[in-house]
């Protein structure tokens, strides 16, 4: 495949598209409603394909994998246990699939991936000196158990009228648009504990652990320290907050849990043939793992965080110059 038809590979192996990650054009001024309505219904876009297969997927995990609330107002090892199973295999499935088709079976080898090499296998950085199998272990060991207990934890409180439900058919408007801005919150909430922990001791103490992944997979996604996992998921209790529906919180933790395997591909597209592709475009966050102090929001820059604080980066030789400036004055105001 001729990549150079989408973008261009450095002699160290660096892959950057042609196309710039550029922020969605919701919150950007002068409106532009043309541009607005292909992103919310285009490919990719807002709705499809990913938001769409995550509401479908918590869809039927509510109506089929998840216990009546009349089962849950009281605490269980069993029904407790079938929602930490059915996390676990949704987990399992879909960063798993990614890590076969993508590192192991390398169906397109290096395509479109943004960097040349392939993650360690042999490095004491990590957990049992493999990047893969650290991944694995803290996604599945931390990420799924504290991605449970939250879920356990909201849906016990609805289950006992702790929390008020709105239902669809009473408030059909206001039940979509709780599932339509989830993704507004998710931005506005990652970015400010994403700067959090970007900060002095946290870094070392929490979150550094995620960024060893210099060169991540799917699995980097979910690896993080417990700690980080809490912060993470707690994104969550805006539902404790205003009137929702069990529904919303399983969607929401859903999107949490199995978006980072989106955002951590290594790829910018999932090659089908010469012709079709699956595109992820998630070379915005590759490139805060790249370089640290960029890129703090989410991949689909949804709310422009980054760029109302000046930590954007594009991937261009502008934005490098503007990055090493602004690391250069931060390092003259500390003295």
């Amino acid at each position: 495949m001729d990549e150079n038809l989408y973008g261009t590979r450095d002699k160290r192996g660096f892959w950057t598209p042609q196309k710039k990650p550029r922020p969605a054009p919701v919150f950007v001024w002068p409106v532009k409603p043309k541009a607005f309505l292909r992103w919310l219904l285009g490919y990719p876009g807002f709705l499809w394909p990913w938001n769409t297969l995550f509401f479908v997927t918590s869809l039927v995990a509510w109506a089929y994998l998840t216990p009546s609330l009349e089962t849950m107002r009281k605490f269980n090892p069993g029904w407790i246990s079938l929602i930490l199973l059915r996390n676990a295999a949704l987990t399992l499935l879909v960063y798993g699939s990614f890590h076969t088709v993508l590192y192991i079976r390398r169906r397109q080898q290096t395509d479109f991936k943004y960097n040349s090499r392939w993650p360690d296998m042999d490095n004491s950085t990590f957990l049992f000196g493999s990047q893969t199998a650290e991944n694995v272990f803290f996604a599945m060991c931390s990420g799924v158990p504290v991605w449970t207990a939250y879920e356990v934890f909201a849906l016990w409180m609805f289950a006992n009228d702790y929390l008020p439900s709105v239902e669809f058919r009473a408030h059909p408007f206001y039940f979509t648009s709780l599932l339509l801005l989830w993704p507004v919150w998710v931005s506005l909430h990652f970015y400010t504990i994403h700067r959090v922990i970007h900060m002095g001791p946290l870094y070392h103490l929490i979150h550094k652990l995620h960024h060893n992944n210099v060169n991540p997979g799917p699995w980097s996604g979910l690896s993080m320290h417990p700690f980080e996992h809490i912060l993470f998921f707690s994104a969550v209790l805006i539902y404790f907050v205003i009137p929702s529906n069990p529904l919303h919180v399983v969607f929401g933790l859903m999107q949490l849990a199995l978006g980072p395997a989106i955002g951590h591909l290594g790829f910018h597209r999932i090659v089908k043939n010469d012709e079709k592709y699956m595109s992820t475009e998630n070379f915005f966050h590759y490139l805060h793992h790249k370089y640290f102090e960029v890129n703090y929001g989410t991949g689909d820059r949804l709310l422009p965080m980054d760029d109302w604080f000046g930590t954007a980066h594009d991937g261009s030789s502008e934005a490098d110059e503007a990055m090493y400036k602004r690391m250069k004055d931060k390092k003259y105001v500390r003295g």
